[in-house]
């Protein structure tokens, strides 16, 4: 995305997306809050606004804080209260204050030198950096939709997809070493960076993710009830907790049912699980005898070709809209074994989309790591208390879904979407 056609063009769908999930919410639903785990939608939605504010406006162009738009400017410098309270914020103002950057923001793009020495404009890393944030924020509106269980959220007819063929349950990959991390890729995130080549011994690893029937099975076999299944920290959490199923599901008179986005619906048994947490995956993978993938194993199970090398996505370089279930298309994660186009070189499919999936490994830095265009985006949450997540959700959209993409999250995390497969050596 490096030229003005394609960064207006790039900026314009993502604010339209956003339009799109936010236009069926009410305005007293846009800002209450429904859970202590996330923003308002409306807060959401003014972040978004104030980083395109921030990196595009003050940053690149170096303009002062937009005028006539105190009230949100306020807002967003006080502290929140004890008990984690947010300041008041109307609605239209976050709505004018939103329309006036994004106005500016299109100006710039008109009239930014793309040639100048500048490391913020190199192969439109900039605007790369506003979009993928704002993509990214509709996730998270997604996740707080989610848990609003007491409102109802439309969502559209669910498209059919094809089933890849019928293959093993695991995948045997062999050792070797690889190139990890992003190569050619220009928004890449710090996080992502540097390739680097990294050897792993042989694994197996399943072809396709955990499925809900699966899930199911592990709770009638008492495996949350079974603490040798679970780690010390994961057996206090889910004692502390009283956890006894994924997140949404519960008990009903045929069954497992779950909430999904406010309506009540019984749990489709093919799908991969989702709304599960690291401590409940790495008890699953124990109880079935394997464990958790590392994430250099998940990586070299999408994204390496022994003869091509690295690609941007398990089947290639792009995403044509057959080859995973990514961007909100359905609402929901696919039948476990969909997507036929979207098999990696090693076998596995749906390695990207439907459900993060939980790796064993901490969020740390790759080797050569240098903080760019701000420590806060990565480094602050480097180390043992985050693990990562990869390939992206049904939610998550194709331009955050590349194999060299690092999610993180708290362990005991379950309202994100995710869910895992399991690997096993060799």
């Amino acid at each position: 995305m490096d030229s003005r056609v394609e960064i207006r063009a790039a900026l314009e769908r993502g604010r339209a997306t956003t339009a799109e999930l936010l236009e069926p919410v009410s305005d007293a639903r846009l800002a209450a809050r429904v859970s202590p785990l996330q923003l308002p939608l409306l807060w959401e939605l003014v972040q978004i606004a104030h980083f395109e504010e921030l990196w595009l406006l003050r940053n690149l162009n170096g303009s002062p804080p937009l005028e006539g738009h105190d009230e949100v400017h306020e807002a967003l410098r006080r502290e929140r209260g004890r008990n984690g309270e947010l300041p008041p914020l109307p609605v239209d103002a976050v709505r004018a204050y939103a329309e006036a950057v994004r106005e500016r923001a299109l100006h710039l793009v008109d009239h930014v030198d793309l040639d100048a020495p500048n490391a913020l404009l190199r192969r439109g890393f900039v605007f790369g950096l506003v979009l993928q944030h704002e993509l990214q924020h509709q996730e998270t509106m997604l996740q707080t939709l989610q848990l609003d269980t007491e409102s109802t959220y439309p969502t559209r007819e669910q498209p059919p997809v094809d089933s890849a063929p019928a293959g093993p349950d695991e995948i045997h990959i062999d050792g070797g070493s690889f190139i990890m991390g992003a190569t050619d890729e220009p928004w890449a995130y710090d996080n992502e960076l540097v390739p680097h080549e990294v050897e792993v011994r042989s694994f197996f690893i399943d072809r396709a993710p955990v499925t809900n029937a699966q899930f199911a099975e592990f709770i009638a076999q008492k495996g949350y009830r079974t603490p040798k299944h679970w780690s010390a920290e994961g057996w206090e959490w889910r004692e502390r907790d009283e956890i006894t199923a994924p997140l949404y599901w519960e008990l009903g008179g045929d069954g497992w049912e779950r909430t999904r986005v406010g309506w009540r619906q019984p749990v489709p048994m093919d799908e991969p699980v989702q709304h599960v947490s690291w401590y409940e995956a790495e008890a699953f993978a124990r109880w079935a005898g394997k464990r958790l993938p590392t994430e250099a194993e998940w990586e070299r199970a999408a994204a390496w070709d022994e003869r091509r090398g690295r690609s941007r996505f398990p089947w290639g370089r792009e995403f044509m809209g057959y080859e995973a279930n990514l961007g909100r298309r359905r609402f929901r994660p696919a039948p476990a074994g969909s997507y036929a186009g979207g098999e990696s070189p090693s076998g596995c499919v749906q390695l990207t989309g439907d459900v993060w999936e939980w790796t064993a490994s901490f969020f740390l830095p790759y080797p050569g790591f240098l903080a760019f265009p701000y420590p806060e985006y990565s480094e602050v949450y480097f180390g043992e208390e985050y693990r990562v997540l990869r390939g992206g959700s049904w939610a998550t959209d194709p331009i955050a879904a590349r194999t060299s993409f690092r999610n993180w999250e708290r362990p005991e995390r379950r309202h994100v979407f995710a869910g895992f497969r399991c690997a096993r050596d060799a």
